[in-house]
């Protein structure tokens, strides 16, 4: 494995520790950003552990938890990693499990690794797009042996898609007038349409695994919410396109705001 990778992975994984000993408490510690989204005390431990371990590596971070730094000197940023510590804080608070820890490296604005941990089912979800491979595992406990990591994981790939059904996959939180049309659209060209319903950055890993086979998003994301997920995609073959450019997302722009998307073989 890429040292960076599993750098990675421990950050990951030690960050969804933490988290999992904040969810059993009966206050979570919820407070509201300016935007009204919430925010945790999970979020903010997850963070500081996280970057514990990648301030030990070369590259910048930008992190949903810290203070963005201008453009003006991130634009000279040719690696760096992006972070979201706790990727569906609603779920989080809505104690739902469906919350992951999300780990991505950029180079030149595009995802070379990336790491996706559920911390209430232990799923781990680890990709290497230069080598093309995503690969999963689920560890006995929130604590990463390298070496059993690798044996123990499993190489997952997207599903064929037939005539018969598309399975969609949407948000448990976040589904639009736009979304909906899509989903309108497919029934003129699929006999049978599914609706699979996630939240967080598990909308990327099922259709990395073969569980969804398109995920429109229609509605506001961040580079945050979605680097790891697109790593983890563009590992298996899949394709992570803007609506607004007709090409990949792009990372470290001036504005971290994301276009509207598709993921789609």
């Amino acid at each position: 494995m890429d040292a960076n990778l599993i750098t990675a992975v421990q950050a990951a994984v030690h960050g969804g520790d933490e988290i999992m000993k904040i969810y059993q408490l009966e206050d979570l510690g919820v407070e509201y950003k300016e935007d009204n989204s919430p925010l945790t005390l999970a979020d903010k431990k997850c963070n500081d552990i996280i970057i514990s371990y990648l301030e030990k590596t070369e590259f910048p971070v930008i992190s949903e938890e810290i203070k963005q730094l201008a453009f003006s000197e991130r634009k000279n940023w040719e690696t760096c990693w992006i972070v979201d510590p706790l990727d569906g804080t609603k779920e989080f608070v809505k104690r739902n499990g469906e919350f992951t820890v999300n780990i991505a490296l950029i180079k030149n604005g595009k995802p070379l690794l990336g790491v996706i941990y559920v911390p209430v089912t232990k799923e781990l979800y680890f990709a290497d797009v230069s080598k093309k491979i995503t690969l999963k595992s689920i560890l006995p406990e929130h604590k990463v042996d390298i070496e059993t990591l690798v044996s123990s994981s499993l190489e997952i790939k997207p599903s064929i898609v037939s005539k018969k059904l598309i399975r969609v996959v949407g948000s448990r939180s976040h589904m639009s007038e736009a979304t909906e049309k899509f989903v309108e659209s497919l029934k003129n060209d699929f006999d049978k349409v599914e609706i699979v319903s996630k939240g967080s950055s598990l909308k990327f890993c099922l259709v990395a695994e073969g569980k969804a086979d398109v995920y429109p998003r229609y509605a506001p994301t961040m580079e945050w919410d979605t680097a790891a997920g697109q790593a983890i995609c563009e590992a298996v073959g899949l394709k992570v396109i803007s609506n607004e450019t007709n090409q990949p997302l792009l990372y470290n722009k001036e504005n971290l705001l994301n276009s509207w998307f598709l993921v789609s073989k």
